[in-house]
C-alpha cells in the first residue's frame, strides 16, 4: 500500500510523523501520525499503542495536546492516531453542520444506513486495514494496545472488547460507555445504523460486556466536573456492566476534572504504564 508522507519532527529523541493514503475501506484519502521511539528499528520492532480521538476531532488533537511522547520513548512504544472519520467532497456529513455527527463524527462503527454506508467503515478500518499498512511499513510489532477519549474511548472499548485475541489492553479517558442510552450515541446510531436497536448492541461497551464479556484488563479515568458526564457518559453503567461479567476494569473517577486534553495530559503517562506492562507481556 502506497503513503504519502506529510511531515515529521523529532520529539523526545523519537519521530512523530504524519502521513496520507488511499483507504480502500473508506473510499477516500486518509490521514494518520504515528509516534516511533527511537529504539524502533527492523530488528527491534516496538508495540503499538493505537490512540481513537473524540468528536471534532483530526489524528493531530492527541499528538500536539495529549504529552505522551517522553513516556512513549522511554519504555519503547509506538503511537498511531487515525483519524476520526472518512474526509473528502464524496463524503457525506450532517445536513445541519452538527459537530456529533458525520465528519469528525464516525463512532468506530460500520454503518449500513445509506448515504453513511459507502463511506462510514472506521470499525474495519481501524481494527484491519490501518494496523496492515503500519505493520507493512514501520517497525512495529503485531503487539497492539488501544486506548482513545469519549467518542474515541467508545471506539476503544468496544473494539478491544470485540477483539480481544487482536488487542494486549484497554484504556479509556471519558468514554461515552453506553451510547444507547444518550443523545450522542442515539443520534450517531439511528443514523449509521438504522432504527433496529437489536443492531446497535454491536457497538455499545456495557451490551457488548452483557453478551461477550472480556479477557483484556481495562483502565478507565473518568473527571468528576465533566460536563458530559451525567447526560452523555454514564460511567456507572460501564462499572455496572463490568461487574456483572467479571471483566477486570479499574475505573478511576478524578476529582475536579474535565473533559478536555489538560486531563488527558494529567493521566497519559498511567495508561502508557498500563499498557507497556501488558504490552512487554506479550511479548514474552
Amino acid at each position: 500500500m502506497d503513503i504519502e508522507h506529510v511531515s515529521q519532527a523529532k520529539v523526545f529523541n523519537g519521530w512523530h510523523k504524519q502521513y496520507r493514503h488511499s483507504s480502500l475501506v473508506l473510499g477516500c484519502e486518509m490521514r494518520f501520525a504515528i509516534f516511533l521511539p527511537s529504539c524502533a528499528t527492523q530488528d527491534t520492532p516496538v508495540p503499538v499503542l493505537y490512540w481513537l480521538s473524540g468528536l471534532t476531532c483530526t489524528d493531530e488533537n492527541f499528538m500536539q495536546k495529549a504529552g505522551a511522547f517522553r513516556m512513549a520513548e522511554e519504555l519503547g512504544i509506538a503511537i498511531v492516531a487515525p483519524d476520526t472519520s472518512p474526509r473528502g467532497e464524496s463524503v457525506p456529513d450532517d445536513p445541519d453542520g452538527a459537530y456529533d455527527f458525520g465528519l469528525g463524527a464516525g463512532f468506530y462503527l460500520n454503518a449500513t444506513q445509506a448515504p453513511w454506508s459507502e463511506h462510514y467503515h472506521m470499525y474495519d478500518y481501524v481494527v484491519n486495514e490501518l494496523p496492515a499498512l503500519i505493520e507493512a511499513t514501520f517497525p512495529v510489532s503485531s503487539l497492539r494496545s488501544i486506548s482513545g477519549h469519549s467518542m474515541g474511548g467508545h471506539g476503544a472499548l468496544t473494539i478491544g472488547i470485540k477483539n480481544a485475541d487482536r488487542y494486549q489492553s484497554i484504556s479509556a479517558f471519558s468514554p461515552i460507555t453506553n451510547p444507547m442510552k444518550c443523545p450522542w450515541g442515539q443520534k450517531a446510531f439511528t443514523n449509521y445504523l438504522g432504527p433496529d436497536q437489536d443492531t446497535w448492541k454491536a457497538y455499545d461497551a456495557c451490551s457488548l460486556l452483557e453478551s461477550n464479556g472480556c479477557a483484556l484488563p481495562i483502565l478507565v479515568d473518568q473527571g468528576d466536573s465533566d460536563g458530559f458526564l451525567e447526560e452523555q457518559l454514564k460511567p456507572e453503567h460501564l462499572q455496572s456492566a463490568a461487574g456483572a461479567a467479571q471483566a477486570q476494569l479499574e475505573l478511576r473517577m478524578q476529582p475536579g476534572y474535565d473533559h478536555s486534553y489538560f486531563f488527558i495530559q494529567s493521566f497519559i503517562e498511567d495508561h502508557l504504564k498500563f499498557h507497556a506492562k501488558y504490552l512487554t507481556q506479550g511479548e514474552g
